[in-house]
């Protein structure tokens, strides 16, 4: 978002999908929900579907397919995780890209409010039960429930992997992701939601 109010413009989005079960990694999130993202967002999504064994050359390899779409730079969103930036820095010079991290080394409190204060709406759609309990999950991002979040030692940005959002409306939107919640579902390390889309008309 901050790079397209600088004047940049996006050529694609890129997500890691596993082979197995056809969710994105990390988030668990459909191909369906995500099309629907591409579509209010009226930008393509290229997605990288892996195991972990090719995670990384199967990384490279959709970079060089947005490269050939006219991309010169990866925008990554990493904070202050020194070997999370190395990792991107890697990929993108081994797909032959330049690498921006805009949010690099600032604050992650206001960077948490900065997203919400811009409009965004992000559902708390996987949790750390290590961290947080279930309760959370479903809830959208506040102000306040940022403070709860705080308030039981958590970092209000979730960047150690606490707690992961599905960002579902916000300025770059043309129209909100209507979802609805099938279910809560809880191993012994993470609870999340099984959500589905509800197709925009």
């Amino acid at each position: 978002y901050r790079k397209i109010e600088q004047g940049d413009i996006p050529v694609a989005l890129l997500t890691t999908v596993k082979k197995s079960s056809e969710e994105t990694w990390t988030h668990g999130l459909s191909f369906d929900l995500l099309e629907q993202v591409s579509k209010s967002l009226e930008l393509p999504i290229i997605y990288a579907q892996c195991d972990v064994s090719e995670y990384e050359d199967v990384f490279e390899e959709k970079l060089r397919e947005a490269k050939k779409m006219g991309a010169t730079s990866v925008v990554y969103g990493d904070i202050d995780i020194a070997h999370h930036k190395q990792w991107g820095i890697d990929r993108s010079k081994n797909a032959g890209l330049d690498y921006e991290f805009p949010l690099w080394q600032e604050d992650r409190e206001k960077l948490v409010y900065e997203v919400i204060d811009s409009g965004f709406k992000a559902v708390i759609k996987k949790v750390n039960l290590d961290y947080l309990s279930e309760d959370f999950l479903g809830k959208t991002l506040t102000k306040e429930l940022i403070e709860k979040i705080k308030s039981q030692g958590i970092d209000p940005c979730g960047e150690n992997g606490e707690y992961h959002t599905f960002v579902y409306d916000g300025p770059l939107f043309k129209y909100p992701i209507n979802f609805k919640i099938l279910n809560v579902i809880k191993n012994e390390t993470h609870g999340f939601l099984e959500i589905e889309e509800i197709v925009h008309e």
